[in-house]
C-alpha cells in the first residue's frame, strides 16, 4: 500500500498532512554541521612532541564536552521523533527554536577555549546548554499537545522530570561561574552524566523497532 501526503476530509476537501520525514532530516543535518565546526576549529599542535600535543589537551576535554552534549540532544531528539506520529506548525517552530540553540554550541565552545575557561565564557556557556533543555521541553509539550492521549508521546513522556532539576542545576553553575569557573564545568559533566540514556519510559514503549523504523514503513 502506498501512503500518500494526501487526506481527503468532509465535503471534498483535500490537506496536506504534514510528515516528520524533512523535520528529521533538517535536524539531522544540522546537528552533523554542529559537530564538523568543531572538529574544524581543532588546530594541530605546532610541534611534533608529546608536549605539544598535551599544550591541546583543555582544548581537546572541552571539544568532547560539547560533543557528548549534541549527542545527548541528537540521541534524545531521535527517540522524541520516534514517538512522533503527528507535527504541526508549532512544532515545525518549536524544532526550529531548539536548533537555534543546539547551532550555538560550537561558537561559545569556542569562546570558553580562546579564553581559558574564564568566569564570563563559562557562564555562558552554561547558558546555552541550559536554553538547549528549555527549548527541548517546550518541543516535547508541543509534541504531546499534537497527540491524543492513546499515543506512545502522550502516555510515556512527562516533560520536564529531567529538564527541570536540569535547569535549575544549570542556573546554578551559571552563578557559580563568577567564583570558580571549573566547579561550573563540573556541574556541566555531571549534568550530561544523568542525560546520557534517553528516556527509559519512552524507550521500553517504543521498542527497538519503533526507534529505527516509521510506522508507516511497517505498515506497507
Amino acid at each position: 500500500m502506498i501512503s500518500s501526503p494526501w487526506r481527503s476530509v468532509r465535503y471534498g476537501a483535500i490537506i496536506h498532512v504534514m510528515k516528520k520525514s524533512r523535520l528529521e532530516a533538517f535536524s539531522d543535518g544540522l546537528f552533523a554541521v554542529a559537530i564538523t565546526i568543531m572538529v574544524l576549529a581543532l588546530d594541530a599542535p605546532r610541534g611534533v612532541t608529546i608536549a605539544s600535543l598535551g599544550a591541546l589537551v583543555p582544548l581537546f576535554l572541552s571539544y568532547v564536552l560539547s560533543y557528548i552534549y549534541i549527542a545527548i540532544f541528537w540521541i534524545n531528539h531521535h527517540h522524541l521523533l520516534a514517538a512522533t506520529r503527528r507535527i504541526n506548525s508549532a512544532v515545525l517552530w518549536g524544532n526550529l527554536h531548539f536548533l537555534f540553540w543546539v547551532s550555538l554550541i560550537p561558537f561559545f565552545t569556542a569562546w570558553v577555549d580562546e579564553n581559558h575557561a574564564a568566569p564570563v565564557p563559562v557562564a555562558a556557556y552554561g547558558i546555552v546548554l541550559m536554553m538547549c533543555f528549555v527549548a527541548y521541553r517546550l518541543l516535547e509539550i508541543l509534541l504531546i499537545r499534537a497527540h491524543d492521549s492513546n499515543a506512545i508521546i502522550f502516555k510515556a513522556l512527562k516533560p520536564g522530570r529531567r529538564e527541570n532539576p536540569s535547569i535549575v542545576a544549570f542556573v546554578f553553575a551559571v552563578l557559580m561561574a563568577a567564583v570558580h569557573p571549573f566547579f561550573s564545568l563540573g556541574i556541566y559533566i555531571l549534568i550530561a552524566a544523568v542525560w546520557m540514556r534517553p528516556h527509559p519510559r519512552l524507550e521500553k514503549m517504543l521498542g527497538y523497532a519503533d526507534v529505527c523504523e516509521d510506522a508507516s514503513d511497517r505498515t506497507k
